[in-house]
């Protein structure tokens, strides 16, 4: 079955319900597998269908804006966020990632990982398992979305809806970088200070051109980024994780989970053809295409996000 195509530049406002009070969990711990403990956060009624919320490369769990996860949250979700390994308050693995590492495997060439995506995959099943969520509809971002496409193709019968934004299916000639955005993320120095200074520049580069934020509001997240705790060492071994992953396209062919795609057609990051081919990988796949929108989550698509997963999730029964 053909991949199912909808494009919007505008976000949608209205709500099938009114809003609902929405409990918010203190920031909470998971141990899992392999002496890994991930940092994760609920919205909403534990009753409600789950909703695991996967981040990107480097990016921790508050990068899904909380007004986003209560959004979600109202639309009768029971949201769970949480920091990737190497992010944020999670637990840092072991391993050096040498740069030479990260040329090799960018060309094609055996490259050794501390780790791969598989491995994130069973981080989050790991943290289901904690919740004692047998299954749950799962939507990630960039590096989360490859990792919510690994979660359906390695274990279909936990993951009851599928959202992949912004990522693509690992095939070397989709979904690539744009060549300006390498000496910004080539070129990090350490330091708060400095992390906040590069940020300001990378998301100038890569953010939503038809939905800017400004740079005290990107200053702001950057700091909070920082003091939740970053690793460039992390970053690094994530960043090979990707790298040495094998194209996804063949086994997303298999899927029988309702699957929604989302891409900005203005992303430097992850080129809009990473979006296109996962939809047209997946059968029956919904591909919404938006104006304007980059490679982040601005708050005026906050309804139009939390509408599509609400519609996909909805295909599940």
């Amino acid at each position: 079955m053909p991949a199912r195509r909808r494009s919007t530049a505008r976000s949608s406002s209205s709500r099938a319900e009114p809003p609902r009070e929405v409990a918010v969990s203190e920031e909470l711990f998971a141990p899992v597998d392999n002496g890994i403990e991930l940092c994760y956060q609920t919205f909403g009624d534990p009753a409600d269908e789950p909703l695991l919320l996967v981040m990107g490369l480097g990016g921790p769990m508050t990068w899904w804006d909380a007004d986003l996860c209560r959004t979600l949250a109202e639309r009768g979700f029971f949201v769970v966020r949480y920091d990737n390994r190497d992010t944020g308050r999670s637990s840092r693995a072991a391993g050096r990632v040498r740069r030479d590492a990260l040329v090799r495997a960018f060309a094609g060439l055996p490259t050794r990982a501390p780790y791969a995506l598989t491995d994130l995959a069973a981080d989050a099943f790991g943290l289901m398992d904690h919740l004692d969520l047998p299954a749950a509809h799962v939507a990630g971002v960039s590096m989360g979305g490859m990792i919510a496409q690994t979660m359906a193709i390695t274990t279909p019968s936990r993951v009851r809806s599928l959202t992949s934004i912004m990522s693509t299916t690992g095939k070397r000639s989709v979904g690539w970088q744009h060549p300006s955005l390498l000496p910004t993320l080539l070129g990090r120095r350490p330091g708060r200070e400095a992390y906040i200074a590069t940020s300001v520049r990378l998301w100038r580069l890569i953010g939503s051109p038809g939905y800017p934020q400004t740079e005290e509001q990107t200053r702001a997240r950057a700091a909070e980024t920082w003091d939740r705790g970053i690793s460039q060492a992390g970053v690094l071994r994530q960043m090979l994780a990707i790298l040495t992953s094998p194209d996804r396209g063949p086994r997303l062919r298999s899927l029988k989970v309702p699957t929604l795609v989302v891409h900005g057609l203005a992303d430097k990051m992850v080129h809009v053809s990473g979006g296109r081919a996962t939809a047209l990988a997946v059968p029956g796949a919904e591909l919404l295409l938006i104006d304007g929108m980059g490679h982040d989550l601005p708050p005026a698509l906050h309804e139009t996000l939390a509408s599509g997963i609400r519609r996909t999730a909805d295909r599940a029964g």
